[in-house]
Parts: structure tokens; sequence; C-alpha cells
């Protein structure tokens, strides 16, 4: 493949397919691709040099491509994706791509059912902060960067990749270093049960080089020959102890194998965040970076947009939006805004992501989301789905024990949340509720 030609993005606009079409534009590609609706992301992306539609029309696709990457949510009857096999143009899924670059180089390859995007952002900043030639792709917009991939020079040895277990997809990678941070059960369209995720993590770790490492959190069903560093808060060869928040800052002291590291913070809350701390900070280690620029690193984290994001926080509001769309991850969130800010009523609009996830995990998600003091609900944004019958947002909210409850169209929530005045409000999601945040945002300010 020569520089110039073209590639062809099938679902340009999702968050990881958009990292590479980055990638291969900035090596100097021409690129183009459809994805179904326009957004901030296509729109950037439009602005960079991509050339994207946003109806599938077979006539508007390149006559000469080089190759297509497609995403994992395209479904087989695409007529796009039917025209490009009878042409007979090579089709590659994009974790088919991010497997043959990360095998040109140590890959450290962040996986886990919640965790990865925060902690595949903050291993990059901190081998960036120590001036590492480094590529990295990543599942969310990383704050420090304003980027959701890091592309570095032509001989990097380096790569950072957000290892996503959907699909099965990151079984095409080849981690130098891969890292677990999390097993919950999840993506029961794919797994049909939790044995089978495991299982499929287990077959993920044990793609590591023979002379690389895995680092799993405490507790988890990994089984590997490789040498493996276990982080967490007890029983842990890498370990947190004395939390606390001091002048709106995490603080927290570690120790690795009985070394003390000393005290460490950083602008992120909650426990899972310390975490996702311990398994980059571990992962940096591994690659020689010392406890000082770790330290230093950690501090200037900006995060990950939509996770834990602070939008506004003044004495009449606090709005925070949040990526949180499995009920571990809800609870996770919730429970850290109850620490954060204890003495606030907390109000959560919850758009559901996708009607098997809902069904999959009813109960749990009524549990979670029992945490706030009244729960808004939207209709179950559908993505690649067909409805359920008997599957719906009204079904959710019956199991919900908080104070106050409502179902809300998404075209009436500014209305709603203009009326009730809210002191302290969570927007979560994987759906397009992030569309709304911005109007959100203004009229709370």
């Amino acid at each position: 493949m020569l520089k110039n030609d073209m590639v062809y993005f099938l679902g340009i606009g999702g968050i990881g397919m958009s990292a590479l079409a980055r990638y291969f534009l900035k090596k100097g590609y021409r690129v183009a691709g459809y994805d179904r609706t326009s957004s901030n992301i296509t729109c950037n992306l439009e602005k960079e040099g991509a050339m994207i539609h946003y109806h599938e029309d077979i006539n508007v696709i390149p006559d000469e491509i080089a190759f297509v990457v497609m995403t994992a949510a395209i479904p087989a009857d695409s007529i796009e994706l039917l025209a490009l096999k009878q042409r007979g143009v090579k089709i590659y899924k994009r974790a088919e791509i991010l497997g043959m670059l990360s095998r040109k180089c140590n890959a450290i390859c962040v996986s886990g059912t919640h965790g990865k995007t925060t902690t595949t952002s903050l291993i990059t900043h901190i081998l960036h902060c120590d001036k590492m030639k480094i590529s990295a792709f990543i599942g969310g917009i990383a704050n420090n960067f304003n980027s959701n991939v890091v592309i570095g020079d032509a001989d990097d040895k380096v790569m950072v990749v957000e290892a996503d277990e959907y699909d099965h997809s990151f079984l095409q990678l080849s981690p130098y270093i891969s890292i677990v941070t999390s097993i919950d059960a999840d993506h029961l369209d794919i797994y049909y049960d939790n044995q089978n995720l495991i299982d499929s993590f287990n077959e993920f770790v044990n793609k590591t080089a023979v002379d690389g490492v895995v680092i799993c959190r405490t507790n988890l069903p990994v089984v590997t020959e490789r040498k493996m560093i276990v982080y967490g808060f007890e029983n842990a060869d890498i370990k947190a102890d004395s939390i606390r928040i001091v002048d709106g800052m995490t603080e927290f002291h570690v120790t690795r194998c009985g070394l003390d590291l000393g005290v460490f913070r950083m602008p992120l809350f909650g426990e899972h965040n310390i975490l996702n701390a311990l398994a980059s900070m571990t992962a940096a280690m591994e690659m020689g970076v010392g406890a000082d620029v770790i330290r230093e690193a950690l501090s200037s984290f900006k995060g990950v947009w939509r996770r834990f994001d602070i939008r506004v926080n003044n004495d009449d509001t606090v709005y925070i939006d949040d990526y949180a769309h499995h009920p571990e991850e809800i609870k996770a969130t919730l429970k850290t805004v109850r620490t954060v800010f204890p003495d606030r009523m907390m109000t959560v609009v919850f758009q559901p992501h996708l009607f098997s996830r809902t069904r999959d995990f009813l109960d749990g998600f009524a549990e979670s989301l029992s945490i706030a003091d009244r729960v808004i609900l939207l209709d179950i944004y559908p993505a690649r789905e067909k409805p359920i019958q008997g599957i719906t947002s009204s079904v959710l909210l019956d199991r919900i024990c908080c104070a106050e409850k409502m179902l809300c169209h998404k075209s009436e929530l500014l209305n709603v949340l203009k009326k009730i005045h809210p002191e302290l409000i969570v927007t979560m999601g994987a759906g397009d509720i992030d569309r709304l945040v911005p109007e959100i945002e203004e009229m709370l300010k």
C-alpha cells in the first residue's frame, strides 16, 4: 500500500473507527467513508480531509480503493458492503487493522468490561509525559490530547490500544503487555453466558508475548502462564491505601511488593479510578517509567470526555455527564457522585442502550439507578438492534425504587429539567444522549 491510496470506512463515525481514520489521514492516505448520522466526530473528520456521506449510496463510493475498514456494527445486508464485496475489494474489520498494527511494535492492550478507556488514556498520558514515542488508539476523547488517537513517528516501538471485547475483537491483537480491568457479564448477545466471556478474556491474555506481562485486577478469573502482576487494595502486588479527597483531588498511597512508592494525587474520583490508576502505573513501570514521572502525570491528567465529566459546578447546580451503560458502571459512578457531593439531591437522566442489554440486566439497572433520588428514563437506544417484545423503559422504571421517577421523551427533556431545577444532575448512557449535553450545560449555566 502506498501513501495517497484510498482507505474506505463503513461506519466511520464510531469512536474506534474514527481513530483509525485519523491515523490513516495523518499517515498521508486519502480517507472516505459512510456513516448513518452526522456528528461532531464526523464533522471534525471532514475538516481534517475525510470525504463522508450519510446515506448508503453505491454511486458515491470511490472507484479506486486500497481496502475497506468496517465496524462490527455494519449489518450483513448493507448495500454498500454488498457492493464492495462484489467488487472484490479487500475488507477488514477494524479489529483486524489494529491487530496488524499491534504486531509491528510492543503493544500495551487494555481490556475490561469497564475502565478500559480511562486506563488507556492514562497510560498514553504517562508515556507521553515520559517523552516516549508512541501511538495510541483510545475508545474516547482523551482531554489531554483532545483526540481519540495519538500518532507518533513511523519508527514508534510502542502502541497503546483499547482492547474491545465486543465481537471478540480483542482476540485480533498481539499484546506485549495485556491489562484486564474487569470481567463483568456483558455483550451476552455475543457470548450467551458469562463463562464464554471469561474464556474469551483468558484467550486474550494468553496471546501476550512470552516475554511480556499480564496486569490484572484482584479477584478476576484470569489464568495464564505468563508473568502476571495483580493490582488492587488488598492481596495485590501493587496496592493503594490511605485514600482521601484533598483540595478537589484524590490522594492515595501506593506500595509495590512492599516497596513504598509514596503518595499520588489525581483529579479523578472513585475507587474504580484508583484501580484504573494502579493498572496504568504498573504498565508504565513495566515500560521503564519512574515513579516521579508517573506522579506528575497523574496530577496533570484531565480525564476523558463523558467519563465523570463535570460540565457545570457552581453554587446552584452541579452537572455531570457519564458514558455508563452497564449496571456496574452506573453503580460505581453514582456512588462516587454521592461521595463527592453528599448533600445534594441527585437527579439521574438515563438512556438505556440496547434492548438485549436492558433485558439481560433489568434488575441490575433497577438496583443501580435506585441510588439516585430522582430518575428520568429516556427511551431505549436501539443502536444495531430491533425491539424485543416486553422490553421497554417503562418496564425498567417499574422496578426502580427511589423517591421520584418518570419517563421522558428525549425531545421533552430540556423542558422537564427547566421545571424541576435540579441541584445535582447526572446524564448517563452510550446512545445519542450526548447530543443533548451542550444544551443542558448551556441551560444550567
